[in-house]
């Protein structure tokens, strides 16, 4: 029986979690778990899975569950804010904690359940993003294992099995292209939004006349996952690409320049490992983030099949592309701070957070994201050399967003 934690247990990869232990033939036990403010989601898992332990960061929301739980009689521990986060990822009775809450916030209760000395499901990829530094040299010094959930960082830790690093020429991280890998420009003068969200699986680059005008349904719409807002924008962009570059750095400790982004459309190949002799190993499958969650949850163990297995006859062809980093700059700009290091990574995730955040809002255009984030790194640059430590980030996470919504709000 292994018993787990989940941080963000009503998002996408939460839920899916959940099906993942409904599935495990009662060797998984659910034991804590957090969210935000979904208070009628967290009833339903309560009445599902009777956890011991709850958190909600919104105190309104936790005084609800701890009302809820008076009136059923129910004996569970309600905790709210980050401190309660914190307490889920730390308790006596877990093995693993799934971490699948969005953005900065998962970093402190990753970094105490690691002092903690619990084994991370990671999906929160900002975690590694803002302090990877920090990040795997704890979890190396108290033994724990940091389990990657993201389907491509997952596909990587599969091919990687039985090799070392040292038997590596190169990671190949696949990218969908998210929902605007487009048309020619003459099409797209004439699309409309309706258009937009009948053809999800677009086949080459995009202009930048297009991208200018793009809206928040458009880029909602992401050709092959389901996915929650902010993930959805962040592939729309790119930045979600070169967010899971930098993750990928820390995780296999791979140089930047042996990390490659190829655009595979169909999403089937999910990453691939090239070795030394030129032999390229990948992991193929379908959309489902069951089972990279199973994967992790598992440590390797291979279980029952919890995806659609893959018809080869109805895939057809696997296309590759190279990614357009002129026109989608998102991308390029996480390279160029990944390879500057320091606190460089954390300016580009605060600043692509609130960026994402105006633009859901409808107070600024698509290409406007990564206009944001390219002057906050102009304007936070003295700060990128400074020492990654959680105060450092945190404090330098702050700063940006409120340089950025005093800016553009």
């Amino acid at each position: 029986m292994k018993n787990i934690s989940i941080l963000g247990a009503t998002g996408s990869i939460g839920t899916q979690t959940l099906d993942v232990i409904r599935n495990s033939n009662n060797e998984i036990k659910l034991i804590g778990v957090s969210a935000n403010s979904s208070v009628e989601k967290i009833k339903e898992i309560i009445n599902e899975f009777n956890p011991k332990y709850v958190a909600m960061m919104d105190e309104k929301s936790s005084k609800a569950i701890k009302d809820y739980c008076l009136d059923k009689n129910l004996n569970i521990e309600v905790y709210s804010g980050i401190e309660g986060l914190e307490k889920i990822a730390t308790l006596e009775e877990i093995d693993m904690v799934l971490t699948s809450v969005v953005g900065m916030i998962g970093l402190r209760p990753t970094i105490k359940a690691i002092e903690a000395k619990k084994d991370i499901a990671l999906a929160n990829k900002e975690t590694l993003v803002v302090a990877g530094e920090l990040v795997m040299k704890k979890a190396k010094e108290m033994g724990v294992d940091i389990l990657p959930v993201d389907s491509e960082h997952s596909a990587i830790f599969q091919a990687l099995n039985g090799y070392t690093e040292k038997d590596v020429n190169k990671i190949i991280l696949t990218a969908s292209g998210g929902p605007f890998r487009g048309k020619d420009n003459e099409y797209l003068k004439n699309v409309t939004v309706k258009d937009a969200l009948k053809h999800p699986k677009w086949n080459m680059a995009l202009c930048l006349e297009f991208l200018e005008n793009v809206t928040v349904e458009e880029a909602l719409k992401h050709p092959n996952w389901s996915m929650g807002k902010k993930i959805t924008i962040d592939s729309s962009t790119l930045v979600n690409k070169g967010l899971e570059v930098i993750e990928a750095h820390f995780l296999f400790n791979c140089s930047y320049e042996n990390i490659e982004v190829v655009v595979h459309p169909q999403s089937i190949i999910h990453s691939m490992v090239e070795y030394n002799d030129a032999s390229v190993i990948a992991q193929l499958g379908s959309t489902d983030m069951k089972l990279p969650i199973q994967y992790a949850i598992n440590k390797k163990e291979r279980k029952h099949a919890i995806a659609e297995r893959l018809n080869f006859y109805e895939i057809g062809a696997l296309t590759f592309e190279k990614p357009d980093l002129e026109t989608f700059k998102c991308l390029k700009l996480a390279y160029k701070v990944g390879r500057e290091g320091g606190l460089a990574p954390c300016i580009l995730n605060g600043a692509n957070e609130e960026a994402v955040a105006l633009l859901l809002e409808e107070k600024i255009k698509f290409l406007q994201v990564a206009e944001i984030i390219e002057e906050a790194l102009e304007y936070f640059k003295e700060e990128k050399s400074k020492e990654v430590t959680l105060e450092n980030v945190i404090e330098l996470d702050k700063k940006v967003r409120e340089y950025i919504r005093a800016r553009w709000n």
